[in-house]
């Protein structure tokens, strides 16, 4: 960290924001971007021209668009597929947890039921009834569940695809909608072929061949096939699953990636990395409008106390699923005390004492400029203390949040 901050604050000392805040962006892959380029471009432009409070305003609602902007997501499939599993998958919720998808009820209306994500508002995912229950052709059905109301259509079956999910597939794709293909309950398919072939199975070849299947229907239908996923709703760690979660962000606006990413479920190091390079760039984009506001004249420049500190550490808790509550959970799920867990991880204990734990060293070097009121001294200073506070809070939670899965 200490190389970090002192690398990442050398052209800040200057007040030039613009040339770092170019670098960055330009640095970042086009497909992990959270904001649209338009927004980076706008925002590069008026730090061209030295308009700071322009630059401010359009970091600060891109920053607001991000956490307030909603995600929908359509699951579709037949009764007994496994959606609602899916369902709580995605979310990150077991069968009897407060609001996740009931399982095995049957079907018996043409209502849509949304399920919100625990944690992040903005994401609703939509039970569909399957076609099996309704008696419409595939686009009078979109029409009836709105379709234009979803980012993406998630279609899911359990062993080959139907007629009727082919016809959904070219309803949605005229409708010039993204969707996927699910198919589930893969573990018991390659059990089932290990039964029947003890001495000669071989899992990556029973996969392969299921895929095959599946996409020599869609050329049987005369239909380009589309990336079909092999999952298990009970091994979500296993299979296509973290595939299909790369995909799905990787397919949706920039301004929504972010949030998508960080619904997801803490499956795998690789996707806890992947919400930290996400998150890093929120970091980014509030430290540069920290530095931009000082570049004003204000009153004191350690002016956060610890009760903010601390609720920025929580919302970060709470995104990488470390928080109390979450805690609580996993200690139910895995039979192991809460008390434990904590003595695991060290978010919790990131503030009690802020001398030591926030970088005593830090804080004395900031003091030395208190008295700094604007201009690109401050710029510098407001730009590296938030952005080395918060960069420490994401570092500190995305170890807890590892820690804890090599534990479960």
């Amino acid at each position: 960290m200490g190389q970090l901050f002192s690398d990442t604050s050398k052209n800040e000392d200057r007040g030039d924001l613009e040339s770092s805040f170019t670098a960055y962006f330009r640095k970042t892959k086009k497909e992990s971007k959270i904001i649209p380029q338009e927004t980076i471009d706008s925002i590069e432009l008026h730090l061209t021209k030295g308009n700071i409070q322009g630059a401010n305003s359009i970091i600060r609602d891109a920053l607001k668009n991000i956490d307030n902007i909603p995600i929908n997501v359509a699951v579709t499939g037949e009764f007994g597929v496994g959606k609602s599993s899916l369902i709580n998958a995605l979310m990150g919720v077991g069968p009897e947890d407060e609001g996740a998808a009931e399982v095995g009820v049957v079907e018996t209306t043409m209502r849509r039921t949304p399920y919100k994500h625990p944690k992040i508002q903005t994401l609703t995912l939509w039970d569909l009834p399957g076609l099996g229950t309704v008696n419409f052709p595939p686009k009078d059905y979109l029409e009836k569940v709105n379709f234009q109301e979803y980012d993406f259509f998630i279609i899911v079956s359990a062993t080959r695809f139907k007629s009727l999910e082919l016809d959904l597939a070219k309803a949605i794709r005229f409708m010039k909608k993204n969707y996927y293909y699910v198919r589930t309950k893969v573990d018991q398919d390659l059990e089932n072929e290990k039964q029947c072939n003890p001495h000669t199975f071989d899992r990556e070849k029973a996969m392969q061949k299921i895929r095959s299947i599946c996409v020599n229907i869609f050329n049987q239908n005369n239909m380009d096939a589309p990336q079909i996923f092999l999952i298990s709703n009970s091994n979500l760690s296993d299979y296509d699953f973290p595939v299909l979660m790369d995909t799905l962000v990787k397919d949706l606006p920039a301004q929504k990636r972010h949030n998508l990413r960080l619904f997801l479920a803490n499956i795998t190091e690789a996707a806890i990395d992947r919400k930290h390079k996400s998150m890093q760039q929120t970091v980014w984009m509030e430290a540069c409008k920290a530095g931009l506001l000082a570049t004003v004249p204000v009153v004191g420049i350690l002016r956060d106390d610890v009760e903010e500190l601390k609720v920025k550490l929580n919302h970060y808790r709470v995104e990488f699923g470390v928080d109390d509550e979450s805690l609580e959970a996993i200690a139910k799920d895995s039979q192991v005390p809460v008390e434990e867990l904590k003595k695991l991880i060290k978010s919790p204990y990131l503030l009690e004492n802020e001398g030591e734990t926030l970088g005593e060293t830090f804080f004395k070097y900031l003091e030395k400029f208190a008295s700094a009121t604007g201009g690109p001294v401050a710029t510098g200073l407001y730009f590296r203390k938030t952005y080395y506070l918060q960069y420490l809070f994401l570092d500190t939670v995305t170890e807890d949040a590892k820690v804890l899965l090599r534990q479960i």
